[in-house]
């Protein structure tokens, strides 16, 4: 596992940014494991501007996404689909039909065999990107007695449900479900990058990196059984490990 510590949290998306480019720019036709939420915000900002500086080409690229809220429409303002579309689809050559946000609104369980069947498709993401919640939580893999191996409807955490309420009108407009991928889903991309900023993360990434333990109650720790992880982040996380 590498770690990278950058000054500020823009600067450690900006490198995110050149570590999901390069795959791009060596795989044309690859498949890349996305994320949402205001971590990854500058990563997409510097990946469509990559592409409008003519520096890397989507137009044949794939992508799924982590996870999306069980019942909310693609058109939601707090859709996941919507948070990709605005801050990376619309703005690059990539085309739709080649992105993959789950589909929450209908037939949930044919959506979680379409969701399997594109990843054990290309055994795996070419390149993963992560955040990881207060709680250790991957995707809405939440701490618990057992987590998932494969992608499957998860219930959200009262924390990630709380931590999430900044994002819409009220608390009780958070959706208590949502459709999210496995940690053997996670585990099968070929590299990982995980990003983590502020001292509020700290309890998280210290059990990542500070002991040889793998739990469920802390998530994040099954990236110790990967081969290629990095782990980027600031310095104000830093100091608090």
């Amino acid at each position: 596992m590498n770690t990278i510590i950058f000054k500020n949290s823009d600067e450690a998306c900006k490198k995110a940014s050149d570590m999901i480019c390069s795959v791009v720019k060596e795989k044309n036709d690859a498949l890349l494991g996305l994320a949402t939420g205001g971590t990854m915000e500058n990563v997409y900002k510097y990946i469509v501007e990559e592409y409008k500086n003519k520096k890397v080409d989507f137009k044949s690229i794939r992508t799924i996404n982590l996870d999306e809220y069980v019942g909310l429409n693609g058109d939601h303002p707090q859709s996941y689909r919507k948070y990709m579309d605005d801050r990376f689809f619309n703005h690059v050559n990539i085309l739709k039909e080649n992105t993959y946000v789950p589909v929450t609104t209908g037939d949930i369980n044919k959506e979680l065999l379409r969701i399997k069947d594109i990843i054990d498709g290309n055994k795996g993401a070419d390149v993963q990107l992560l955040g990881v919640g207060i709680n250790g939580h991957i995707a809405f893999n939440e701490p618990c007695d057992r987590l998932n191996a494969s992608v499957s409807v998860v219930d959200l955490d009262e924390g990630t449900i709380k931590a999430n309420s900044r994002y819409f009108s009220s608390i009780d407009e958070v959706p208590k479900k949502a459709v999210s991928l496995g940690i053997g889903d996670i585990l099968k991309a070929k590299k990982i990058i995980l990003l983590a900023f502020g001292c509020e993360k700290a309890n998280a990434i210290r059990e990542l990196l500070k002991n040889d333990f793998i739990t469920t109650k802390v998530p994040c720790t099954f990236l110790k059984a990967h081969n290629d992880v990095t782990v980027i982040i600031d310095e104000a996380l830093s100091k608090e490990l």
